[in-house]
């Protein structure tokens, strides 16, 4: 399991911060290995044709971050549940920062809550959600 333990962790506690990489190459592998070859995650152009500002990160890599984030901190734990919730596009080529914070503890099932956030360069959520954590 986790060399975290749920006794060590607290109301409030942050998680590291993780600065993701959602370049374009690691946007295309994701994309291939889940067959979203959609040209709006995968080509600046053709988003712009779509009328996006330029090639978005898929949802679901977003969601894989938010989890990894959540992996880097607690190795082993066992993410029971996810939600995310999509403000705003999370764009490829920038440089995101994925947030964490504790915001509740069950002593009976000995489960965390999480809240999480990308934000952007400029400090603007992107996606937001919760986690249900077992240590």
């Amino acid at each position: 399991m986790s060399g975290r333990r749920y006794e060590d962790v607290e109301f409030g506690d942050d998680l590291p911060e993780v600065s993701p990489d959602v370049g374009m190459e690691n946007v295309h592998r994701f994309c291939r290995s889940t067959g979203m070859l959609s040209g709006r995650f995968m080509n600046h152009e053709e988003a712009k044709q779509e009328g996006l500002p330029q090639a978005i990160v898929p949802g679901i890599m977003s969601q894989g971050l938010l989890v990894a984030a959540i992996h880097a901190w607690a190795p082993g734990c066992k993410v029971a549940f996810v939600d995310t919730v999509f403000r705003a596009p999370l764009l490829v080529d920038s440089k995101p920062l994925c947030r964490a914070v504790v915001t509740d503890k069950n002593d009976e099932s000995r489960r965390i809550e999480i809240d999480l956030t990308i934000v952007n360069e400029a400090g603007e959520t992107r996606v937001m959600g919760t986690a249900t954590v077992e240590l």
